[in-house]
């Protein structure tokens, strides 16, 4: 019988073993062995409550049984068992099949990739922190593999449990590594995921000078806005960098105040920066489970407007709405009625088209939010809209790149007029340039800048 490796000892030794290109996993024998090895612990575990760590121990127990049996078995048949370095890989597989993300948990875990992009099991892109998009292995031997994974992982989760069936075709999925999953299958021609990655989570407004997204006059204004308690919301098309820009803001938050973030999966992990944010309760909605009662509410549902009722209780400085996408925006509104300060993101080509988009969202919330209504709420409560643009380029090598940076910030006002709203431009790029300069000098902020050192400067460093 062949020893057990080591590679099946502890979590930290399974994640170092190297991941040898020559001799391809034969993921069939993994997905049978994931199998025997759940059936295995369910029956060892029986009613018994097991947390993560036990029941992992359990399963790498399980797993080096299941390499030592295999190898038993070919030396029995006269065939040649695995060498060590391929058995090893194989324990890591079955490892992550089973805990883990399986045939996508070596793309998770790599540094360089950002997103990774899932059109069909064969049909991969991965999206990298230097903002390159390249082809990515495929993470199934077919569509049906990868539906069937994907609804395991949704059960699975201790985080946030989720449902993925014909019943439910959509997934939104936090996993436990803290990186976004959203997916569909049923309603699509092949099924299509999207996992994003936050490498940029403690991210400052300097940060993102250095990165070219923001001109240094940009910057010292976002840091005063956020400091002087300013509502902003960030728009920007899927992608565009709106999440990254919003923990960059907070950033600027003093380290003292309370703060309270309302997320439908979390992204911002600013409960996860204690050291630059003391105090932060995070809430994250759950969508519940089985047919709706009468109020249309399914078992076990907590929405965003429920845990902001809740967090008036908490005594928070500032409330921050993750993303408006419907009615979040009904959250986002109270937030910034009930304090200044808040901070919240939403989709929009264009920061005059997050507005008419908000009030959308608002108007859809029930015949109770009229127009006028949305508008005026919307005008009074938000003072700034701050828009991250992104464009897709190939350059000459032939690879395709993406770039962001805040295309354009509006002030916003109540007004008189037909639409109810006045805008005024504080900063704005050129067609083709990413570089933003400055139209108007905000009321209340002429302070921040010094015109004769960098008021004019309009050239990256």
């Amino acid at each position: 019988m062949v020893a057990a490796l080591p590679v099946v000892a502890t979590t930290d030794a399974l994640t170092d073993i190297p991941w040898a290109t020559q001799t391809p996993i034969d993921w069939e024998i993994v997905a049978a062995m994931r199998g025997s090895a759940s059936t295995r612990m369910s029956n060892r575990i029986g009613s018994d409550r097991l947390d993560a760590d036990h029941q992992q121990s359990l399963g790498r127990a399980i797993i080096a049984d299941l390499l030592d049996e295999r190898a038993s078995s070919s030396i029995a048949q006269g065939l040649s068992p695995w060498d060590p370095a391929y058995q090893a890989r194989m324990g890591q597989a079955v490892f992550d099949a089973l805990f883990r993300l399986g045939r996508l948990q070596a793309l998770v875990d790599d540094e360089t990739i950002e997103n990774i992009v899932i059109s069909g099991a064969d049909n991969v892109w991965l999206e990298t922190s230097d903002g390159r998009i390249r082809p990515g292995p495929p993470v199934a031997d077919s569509d049906q593999e990868l539906v069937d994974f994907l609804s395991f992982i949704a059960s699975r989760s201790e985080v946030n449990e989720r449902s993925f069936s014909p019943a439910e075709p959509r997934l939104h999925l936090r996993l436990d590594s803290g990186a976004r999953l959203a997916a569909a299958a049923w309603v699509t021609p092949r099924p299509s995921v999207v996992i994003r990655r936050h490498r940029l989570q403690e991210v400052t407004i300097a940060d993102m000078f250095d990165r070219r997204c923001v001109s240094l006059q940009m910057s010292r204004f976002l840091t005063e806005a956020v400091r002087r308690r300013a509502s902003i919301v960030v728009s920007g098309a899927q992608g565009a960098g709106k999440t990254t820009l919003m923990r960059a803001l907070c950033s600027a938050i003093p380290p003292d105040e309370v703060i309270g973030t309302f997320e439908t999966e979390y992204e911002l992990h600013l409960h996860l920066m204690p050291e630059r944010h003391h105090i932060v309760h995070a809430w994250e909605a759950r969508p519940g489970s089985g047919e709706t009662d009468a109020n249309g509410r399914r078992a076990g549902e907590f929405l965003l407007d429920d845990a902001l009722y809740d967090s008036f209780r908490f005594n928070l400085s500032r409330q921050i709405v993750g993303e408006v996408r419907g009615r979040e925006i009904l959250a986002m509104l109270k937030a910034m009625q009930s304090g200044s300060g808040s901070l919240s993101t939403t989709h929009s080509h264009s920061a005059e088209g997050a507005i008419r988009k908000l009030i959308t969202c608002a108007m859809e919330a029930g015949p109770h939010v009229t127009s006028q209504y949305a508008t005026r709420a919307i005008a009074e409560d938000i003072d700034f809209i701050v828009h991250m643009e992104m464009r897709t380029y190939r350059t000459r090598s032939g690879e395709f790149r993406r770039q962001r940076w805040v295309k354009e910030i509006l002030a916003l006002e109540p007004s008189d007029s037909v639409r109810g709203y006045a805008t005024t431009r504080l900063f704005s790029t050129l067609p083709g340039e990413t570089l933003a300069g400055m139209e108007t000098c905000p009321d209340g902020y002429l302070d921040v800048f010094d015109p004769m050192e960098e008021m004019w400067n309009l050239s990256w460093p």
